[in-house]
């Protein structure tokens, strides 16, 4: 729950509010992190996955291919920035828990005048916090699990 707070203020300070979020999670798979044995045949590190789906429980989820390692949320608008909206792509690259087998990229857009939707620029710190927070939860869950 701290990091899940701590997320919250580095993506405040990158532009993207967190207040008052519920989470959403895809019914089955997307509520358990995937075994990442050789016989299972799933390329990603399940402490990232578990760390992908706790960190940003606050975006409405997608899709999940837990196989593949891509998880896709929808548009979050914030209530307290109605004119803003974001969403997220998590890549989880490697089986192994490592900052480089990680890939966050977000997509913001604003709402014009007459109530169109068009791209803007997401502030540069935003993917960066987004897998620190991410690689830490994930470092916390591994780190939990040893013991």
């Amino acid at each position: 729950m701290v990091l899940v707070r701590g997320a919250a203020v580095a993506l405040i300070a990158s532009g993207l509010m967190l207040s008052g979020c519920g989470g959403v999670h895809l019914p089955g798979m997307g509520a358990k992190a995937p075994q990442t044995d050789a016989q299972s045949g799933i390329g990603v590190n399940a402490y990232l996955w578990r760390a992908t789906l706790d960190t940003l429980s606050f975006m409405p989820l997608l899709t999940a291919d837990p196989w593949g390692g891509v998880v896709n949320y929808d548009w979050y608008t914030d209530p307290q920035s109605p004119n803003e909206r974001f969403k997220a792509t998590v890549f989880i690259l490697d089986t192994r828990l490592r900052a480089d087998a990680l890939n966050v990229t977000v997509t913001k857009e604003i709402r014009n005048e007459a109530g169109q939707w068009t791209a803007a620029p997401v502030a540069p710190q935003t993917e960066t916090d987004l897998e620190n927070a991410i690689l830490t939860k994930a470092r916390q869950l591994n780190l939990s699990n040893a013991g």
